[in-house]
């Protein structure tokens, strides 16, 4: 119902008449949340907690539905950080009512004359509220102190304003500065209670509708004004706009009504808001407010399980994203590695400079040129060996560099396969977040010369472990053609020639046999199975390195169980 300029002053039954319905807008009493002060600090530590943990979750990976999520989690930070903890922090502050709607629908001007001053620019330059007013009794200023909603808004105390209640002008919904509109809708999440303004022109709208209907989702307090409604179609629009709160969950929200007055500037006239001005005296007062601000609480508190669940889902779709990469990621480093030892099994350390000197050291003259006769007969004495070790560092260097080189190109070609893994057209969601999010590896070289440098190390321990097993047969005669063989190259001699035919130096696994029989096979194979695994260690060096990516708090299996776990505990206290 309205009340029209002129008319006597009524009850706040007759003038703010809730319709029938919603129990969620009904100022029944909140005494589940007021009236235990024990339980109160525990249900404002379990909204402080939730915050912190809302405020924390991440969502790195850009899956399906991440944008959503995001703003969800953003409008949950803002919903707990500056209404739910101020409000649980201080009940006895005064209720915020924000004064929202569309552009020129009369917002300053009715904040204005319900206070009975200016204290909103109101005018016909759009958009006129650039900065939100808020506006409080002179003596509401220490409670309101610590308000989070005071840092982004103009402060006026005065004298005219009900004690209690703090009006809060807020930019238009829909104003042409996005700054304006985040700022409404933000200031909108600190409220207590609502109290929409629309025209007779502009209740159709569907921006306002959309963030009314986030309104009741929320369990927010709503009361609405409909201004300047020209007598004549007052029946209709009004009908109308009541048939439109049902459809919206807002069946029990006030409808107050504003008649147009024609062009005018500067305040209404008191008859004309009188109506709004009693129900806010009403509402005011310590204990009143108590009750608008516990019921918003209630509904605002049942209305965060359901958002924190759909958190928590979106938190459990980026671990199981993640999970569901690393399987790629483990596939495409499995066939990565197979493709590197088979370069390995090729011969590829042996290709270029390694070939080429053992041409040169095998060539006449060289130190192991006809180190093993026609007739077998293994040539040389201790004095040859010990010249012949020292001669054929060269070729020991030469391994190095190469298998150096073999181990970086696998680790290459492992970051390689797997960035091509998460980018491929069928590949994982979220690939293409964690491959952004990988840094190159680009200190590859440094681990690889380690790794070929103890490779070549192991040499001579390979060599001797092979020599210790006792030949199966003839065992005195294999015996002395080895230490025959010891003599004349050197242990280090031997190592390198092992390491050369592990490289794939097939001319040296020849002379390696010829030498020490099945105990130079064994070396060789085992050399080269250890290279194989140095290979798939660098490989792996870059499955790490992703892995980092993955290692995010955020993406762990059991990510979601943070707010889930936050959300029983705030059941259990509501």
């Amino acid at each position: 119902m309205s009340a029209q300029p002129g008319t006597a002053p009524v009850q706040p039954a007759q003038y703010a008449q809730p319709l029938v319905g919603s129990p969620r807008h009904v100022a029944d009493d909140p005494s589940h949340i007021l009236a235990r002060p024990l339980a109160q600090t525990s249900l404002l530590d379990a909204v402080k907690d939730l915050r912190r943990d809302v405020e924390k979750t991440g969502f790195p990976l850009e899956i399906a539905g991440i944008e959503e999520a995001r703003a969800s989690r953003d409008r949950l930070v803002d919903q707990l950080g500056e209404h739910l903890v101020p409000r649980l922090t201080e009940l006895s502050a005064p209720a915020v009512v924000v004064v929202s709607g569309s552009t020129g629908a009369g917002k300053s001007t009715l904040v204005n004359s319900l206070v009975g001053s200016e204290v909103s620019t109101a005018g016909v330059l759009r958009p006129t509220t650039r900065r939100p007013v808020l506006v409080h009794h002179p003596l509401d200023t220490e409670l309101l102190s610590h308000h989070p909603v005071l840092e982004s808004v103009t402060v006026v105390a005065d004298d005219h304003m009900v004690r209690g209640i703090a009006l809060l002008d807020a930019p238009d919904l829909d104003s042409v500065l996005e700054s304006n509109r985040e700022s409404a809708h933000r200031l909108l999440e600190a409220a207590d209670l609502w109290l929409f303004v629309t025209t007779a022109a502009r209740y159709g709208d569907a921006l306002p509708w959309r963030v009314l209907q986030g309104a009741v989702e929320r369990g927010a307090s709503i009361a609405m004004v409909l201004n300047r409604v020209p007598p004549a179609s007052l029946p209709t629009v009004r009908g109308d706009l009541l048939g439109r709160l049902r459809e919206n969950g807002l069946q029990g929200s006030p409808l107050f009504v504003v008649p147009d007055l024609g062009p005018h500037e500067g305040l209404l006239p008191a008859s004309s808001v009188a109506p709004i001005q009693r129900w806010l005296s009403m509402l005011a007062g310590p204990d009143k407010a108590r009750t608008v601000i516990g019921r918003t609480l209630r509904g605002s508190l049942a209305a965060l399980r359901p958002w924190v669940d759909e958190l928590a889902d979106a938190v459990q779709a980026q671990s199981d994203a993640a999970a569901a990469i690393g399987v790629t990621l483990d596939a495409a480093l499995a066939e990565s590695v197979a493709q590197s030892a088979d370069a390995i099994r090729a011969g590829a350390v042996a290709d270029g400079a390694v070939r080429a000197r053992w041409s040169e050291l095998t060539s006449a003259r060289g130190p192991l040129d006809r180190v093993v006769t026609g007739k077998g007969r293994i040539r040389g004495s201790a004095r040859d060996g010990r010249a012949r070790s020292a001669r054929v560092g060269s070729l020991v260097e030469d391994l190095a560099h190469s298998a150096s080189a073999t181990l970086t190109a696998a680790g290459g070609h492992a970051e390689q396969v797997l960035r091509s893994a998460l980018l491929a057209p069928q590949g994982p969601d979220g690939g293409p977040s964690v491959d952004a999010s990988w840094a190159a590896g680009a200190n590859r070289r440094s681990p690889a010369d380690q790794a070929a440098r103890a490779w070549t190390a192991q040499g001579a321990r390979v060599v001797r472990a092979a020599l210790a097993v006792a030949p199966d047969v003839d065992a005195s005669r294999r015996a002395r053609r080895r230490r025959k063989a010891e003599r004349a190259l050197g242990d280090d001699g031997l190592a390198a020639v092992a390491l050369a035919a592990a490289a794939g130096v097939q001319h040296a696994r020849d002379l390696l046999v010829a030498l020490i029989d099945e105990a130079g096979e064994r070396a060789a194979d085992e050399l080269r199975a250890d290279l194989v695994e140095r290979t798939a260690a660098q490989a792996a060096l870059e499955r790490a390195a992703v892995a980092e990516v993955l290692a995010d708090p955020d993406l762990a299996a059991d990510a979601a169980s943070r707010l889930r776990l936050r959300l029983a505990v705030l059941k259990g206290l509501t």
